[in-house]
């Protein structure tokens, strides 16, 4: 389900867990300036998760895709994997790695 919201340039999908139930929400597709902040973070954390099973890492460039913006967007993407970050989404797979070529993996992994 998130892989086909990746692929159409969707919101991630909102998923609640009740007592005996779930509840999943499917979104239309949504220019990312449109999409709240709390949807893009579960977006790149699900991006993340989903990367780090496929045995892959979240970069900047991967999330752009996801989202379908350009790479003149990349400011933007980068202020949002630094909230994820500083939300305990996810973190940086090595410390050590330039700028250019930082990857980030789920807080879990």
């Amino acid at each position: 389900m998130v892989l086909a919201c990746e692929e159409q340039f969707i919101p991630a999908p909102r998923i609640e867990v009740f007592h005996e139930n779930t509840k999943v929400t499917l979104f239309s597709k949504v220019d990312f300036c449109n999409i709240s902040i709390e949807d893009k973070l579960w977006s790149c954390y699900l991006h993340a998760c989903l990367l780090y099973t496929q045995g892959e890492a979240l970069t900047n460039r991967s999330l752009r895709e996801r989202f379908g913006v350009p790479e003149t967007s990349s400011s933007s993407i980068s202020r949002l994997i630094k909230e994820a970050i500083n939300q305990n989404l996810i973190k940086l797979l090595d410390p050590n790695t330039a700028p250019k070529h930082m990857r980030y993996i789920p807080i879990w992994a």
